[in-house]
């Protein structure tokens, strides 16, 4: 089984920018995205055979998430039912016969760290989340979740220390994740592995120079180790200022 991820900041914008022929490429079985900005029906994906999902924010144009399945999904929710945090359309959960896929776009901190105690609320309610989902099945979650983890996981770690996305309170958020029962199944694959990125800004020609960060993840439960075939990350693929990830299961 196929899953992708992808932060496509903005469906309608990467539509015209070869969305469409990149996923048919990939030819995935779920398609998760992120930065929607979009209602459903606003724009068609040009994808069939998929079951379409869409969770958007109380303000238009913001945030946004979206499903796209082959299978259908034995159920589907829209956010983790605590109403801080569900009207952003930041979080989609499918629930398949042997695990539960979560879609989430994460909260960045901002700058100057604005956001960042109602980030460290969203880490600690996104965790209990999904330890109750695990009750019943294990989880697999993707998308971006805003953080590199690791210095390795973004190309210029000392000059972004206290920048959102790489603070210690948002790192050792991930960390508590980790240590709590799930894997990060990149991590898992290619530990050591440096200079693959998710993430570029626009600015000062940063994908060009391959200056980015990793945010965008597939952390799987520990019980679903044994099922890991692959990881990827699809830095080729453009129409985002992010590119797909890629994890692959055993069916």
């Amino acid at each position: 089984m196929k899953l992708i991820s992808w932060n496509v900041n903005g469906l309608r914008a990467c539509l015209t920018k070869g969305f469409t022929d990149s996923m048919k490429g990939l030819d995935a079985d779920v398609i998760c995205l992120q930065e929607t900005k979009m209602s459903p029906g606003q724009a068609e994906t040009g994808l069939e055979g998929y079951h379409e999902y869409f969770c958007c924010a109380d303000k238009k144009g913001y945030s946004g998430t979206a499903l796209l399945s082959r299978p259908e999904p034995l159920s589907v929710s829209y956010g983790m039912g605590i109403d801080e945090h569900d009207h952003e359309g930041r979080l989609i959960t499918a629930e398949y016969p042997d695990f539960y896929l979560v879609c989430v776009y994460v909260p960045n901190s901002q700058r100057e760290l604005a956001r960042l105690d109602y980030r460290m609320k969203w880490e600690e309610d996104m965790l209990s989340y999904l330890k109750k989902l695990e009750e019943r099945k294990p989880v697999i979650m993707c998308g971006d979740l805003n953080v590199a983890h690791r210095e390795i996981d973004l190309k210029n770690p000392k000059t972004n220390t206290r920048n959102a996305g790489f603070t210690i309170e948002e790192r050792d958020k991930f960390s508590a994740l980790l240590e709590s029962g799930f894997t990060d199944t990149f991590r898992w694959f290619y530990p050591d592995l440096e200079g693959i990125y998710s993430w570029w800004s626009y600015m000062f020609h940063s994908r060009e120079k391959n200056a980015g960060w990793r945010i965008d993840y597939f952390v799987v439960s520990d019980a679903l180790r044994d099922r890991l075939e692959d990881a990827k990350i699809h830095t080729d693929i453009m129409g985002s200022d992010h590119c797909p990830v890629e994890l692959d299961i055993k069916d």
